[in-house]
């Protein structure tokens, strides 16, 4: 039997992906301190065993690690805003967690770790669609504290020839996506207030756009990242290599004419975001499935 550990795997993207491995077979173990803001809600799986500890802090974390053949890094401080006037947990979560987990994983044998990453590193100085090869822009801590990852990652394979796959994620949405607070993900929190009857908030002019993922599209890719046998290290988009404005958005989730509130532009978020995702098909085996129209309504 295989087994893996999940860090954050009571959370959004952890426990679906949690989940698929429990249906595929999988022996698995989650870490996770239950700690994010924005979760209303954790999950969880009765076949999974659940340890609810800090990766940055708890040093008996890397027991954990023992006879695991696939780690999937998820674990973080996963809100842009709230990291810019509080980036010392940030920084400490992402960064320093992040190395211990590598370590950990290094010194107990595990073939593989996925790494959750963000497009948000693309920044704004980077021309659309946006590809691995493109600088890194960090314009929050969230994303600086992400892309040191990274290079964490990239770190232990060249000195250490530890693999990792980083996967960067567009705008994962779908079932179990945060709702809880101002600054949850776009989609969640459209719905939340068309729910309640309130008038979507909309940053700016609305015409911002973002490439949406849907949460079993993520999880699929995870699934693929850990069965490239003949990929030993990279960095993947994953995303749809379509976008939508916000003004799109409300009109799918409302109904039409349904009542917006514009507020004031976001400092350190960019206008549009588009995935090229060539090297995920080519060596991954990955691509999208469903498409936002058609999924923005099934949950």
């Amino acid at each position: 039997m295989k087994t893996s550990l999940v860090t954050g795997g009571c959370g959004f993207i952890g426990s679906h992906i949690v989940d698929k491995l429990i249906k595929l077979g999988h022996h698995v173990t989650v870490v996770d301190d239950l700690s994010a803001p924005e979760n209303e809600t954790f999950y969880y799986n009765d076949k999974a065993n659940y340890f609810i500890k800090n990766i940055a802090e708890d040093d008996a974390v890397g027991d954990l690690f023992q006879n695991i053949d696939y780690v999937f890094h998820l674990a973080a401080r996963s809100r842009i805003q709230p990291t810019i006037g509080s980036p010392n947990e940030c920084f400490k979560v992402n960064t320093v967690g992040t190395q211990r987990v590598l370590e950990w994983s290094r010194i107990n044998g595990v073939k593989k770790l996925v790494y959750s990453g963000t497009s948000s590193l693309y920044g704004k100085q980077n021309t659309i669609p946006f590809a691995p090869n493109m600088p890194a822009n960090c314009l929050n801590p969230y994303s600086m504290s992400k892309w040191m990852g990274e290079q964490i990652c990239k770190l232990y394979y060249q000195l250490y020839g530890f693999s990792s796959i980083v996967l960067r994620y567009f705008n994962v949405y779908g079932p179990r996506e945060p709702l809880k607070g101002e600054y949850a993900p776009v989609i969640g929190l459209f719905k939340r207030q068309y729910a309640s009857k309130k008038p979507f908030t909309i940053v700016g002019d609305g015409s911002q756009r973002r490439d949406f993922t849907y949460i079993s599209d993520v999880v699929e890719a995870n699934i693929c990242a850990i069965n490239s046998h003949e990929v030993s290290h990279g960095i993947y988009n994953v995303g749809t290599g379509v976008n939508y404005s916000m003004n799109e958005l409300a009109e799918m989730i409302g109904d039409k004419g349904y009542e917006i509130k514009n507020i004031p532009p976001r400092p350190a978020e960019v206008k549009e975001t588009l995935a090229d995702i060539t090297d995920t098909k080519r060596d991954l085996s990955w691509e999208p499935k469903r498409k936002l129209e058609r999924m923005i309504k099934c949950y």
